[in-house]
């Protein structure tokens, strides 16, 4: 069996298709961690964390801020399906440090509204700590 070469991310969120190019590894989070996948990883369907998506191809290295969903590894592509994805460089940090104010500010009366106020909380201080990276 000839081991596999490359990948192709296919990166799709509910309004497009961001991304469908060739690359040569893939970092990501699941909901319950981090996975670096290189070509001749094994199948897999997983649940998208909030993070920090890397990819690294021969055109060099870039970054995005993906929002949940899912994965799916199979062969050698790679399908990212996620409600939001940003490149790095259009995170808002002023606008995340707004949003982890107003989520701080919350005062959940049910379990599923602390849940979604987790939820904010982690979104925004992912976006602030990426965009701290970059810089």
């Amino acid at each position: 069996m000839i081991a596999a070469t490359q990948l192709r991310l296919v990166l799709v969120t509910p309004e497009k298709t961001l991304l469908d190019v060739p690359v040569k590894s893939l970092q990501f989070p699941l909901f319950d961690g981090q996975i670096g996948v290189l070509p001749g990883r094994t199948p897999m369907v997983g649940r998208l964390g909030i993070g920090a998506l890397q990819v690294v191809s021969e055109s060099g290295s870039q970054t995005y801020f993906i929002d949940g969903g899912f994965a799916q590894i199979k062969g050698s592509i790679v399908t990212l399906l996620t409600n939001k994805a940003l490149p790095l460089d259009q995170i808002d940090a002023a606008a995340a440090e707004k949003d982890l104010a107003k989520a701080m500010a919350v005062l959940p009366k049910t379990d599923s509204e602390f849940s979604e106020k987790e939820l904010e909380i982690e979104r925004a201080r992912k976006q602030i700590g990426m965009r701290r990276w970059m810089n």
